[in-house]
């Protein structure tokens, strides 16, 4: 016989965590819908006009371009995952489809390591532009005016879809930061509200 001990939420927690979870929620969900607009309106219009000019730094990082896509798909999983929450809080509140504690921290673990992975691509994706940039800027003359070199090899440029593509990866990580914030919140109260008291016993066959 295995005996596990399982924690309960306390029945005075309940609705302080519901409405944790569906206010988050709601505010997470809609705050990436609303500022996750903008880096994916920026990154689309940093590529067309990337491949319209026919060169420029962003034509040859082929591995920016993907993390850059990459880095949207999870954008758009965090923005998912919280409206999840919402769902989750209507459960919490419900004491018959009351989720157990294993099930509540476990979803809030999957959107903690999800923000985690958007902050670090997009860390990742920052280094690699910056550091193509510098490289095309040391080619250039250090007078620091001309930004266009056609001394040796193709012609290449630091484009406004170059400044565009930073900027778009400085607002989504931004974003990124305050959902992995609220990710946090969310399970430092999950844990407060689970008491160690009263404690559920049940015994598995081992």
């Amino acid at each position: 016989m295995v005996r596990t001990i399982q924690g309960v939420l306390k029945p005075s927690g309940t609705g302080s965590l519901a409405r944790t979870f569906a206010r988050l929620g709601r505010v997470g969900f809609w705050m990436q819908i609303a500022i996750g607009s903008i880096p994916v309106a920026l990154v689309l219009y940093a590529l067309v006009f990337g491949r319209d000019s026919g060169g420029g730094t962003r034509a040859g990082l082929v591995l920016v371009q993907y993390l850059t896509m990459m880095s949207l798909l999870v954008l758009l999983f965090t923005t998912v995952w919280f409206y999840r929450y919402t769902r989750l809080a209507k459960r919490i509140a419900d004491a018959d489809r009351r989720p157990s504690e294993s099930s509540v921290l476990g979803a809030v673990w999957v959107g903690i390591a999800a923000s985690t992975l958007g902050i670090v691509l997009s860390l990742l994706i920052m280094l690699l532009e910056a550091s193509q940039l510098l490289l095309y800027f040391l080619r250039a003359p250090q007078a620091g005016v001309p930004v266009v070199q056609t001394t040796a090899g193709p012609a290449s440029w630091v484009s406004a879809g170059d400044i565009l593509g930073l900027l778009a990866l400085i607002v989504t990580l931004s974003v990124e930061i305050a959902v992995l914030g609220m990710g946090l919140w969310l399970l430092f109260r999950s844990m407060v509200e689970f008491a160690d008291y009263p404690l559920v016993a049940s015994e598995e066959q081992a």
